[in-house]
């Protein structure tokens, strides 16, 4: 269910290694419990982010969140089309909805994060 690529965060945000650069967004669980995204607070590029900070708000008709970096280093890029388009946090969000990419400083902090497997335990865990 869940992209076994990737690496999972218990705050439910995801990770995409590409080099030595993470794709960051929310899992479809996430995006799921938070309903129709209609903002979200970009990051600022260039911005230096230790693992945990907090990257991003999102708001929705139900709540808000903030976003959690689940990796160290500096913010290389943003998804400019969600200023506009939030809700393609919703439509896709392991693919078009990513947040941000950050150029890491330490590839063992992805050690500390979830397979798909265990993402999915978590998540069962926690409705049980």
């Amino acid at each position: 269910m869940y992209p076994e690529d990737l690496k999972y965060t218990k705050d439910h945000e995801w990770v995409k290694l590409e080099g030595m650069e993470a794709i960051i967004g929310i899992t479809d669980h996430a995006q799921s419990a938070l309903g129709d995204i209609t903002f979200i607070e970009l990051p600022k590029e260039t911005t230096m982010v230790n693992q945990g900070d907090t990257i991003s708000t999102i708001e929705s008709v139900k709540a808000a969140s903030d976003i959690f970096t689940p990796v160290s280093g500096r913010i290389s890029d943003i998804n400019k089309k969600l200023e506009n388009a939030p809700e393609i946090i919703n439509q896709s969000p392991y693919d078009e909805g990513w947040i941000c990419r950050i150029e890491i400083n330490d590839e063992t902090e992805l050690e500390k994060l979830m397979t798909a497997e265990e993402y999915e335990k978590y998540l069962d865990k926690d409705n049980n």
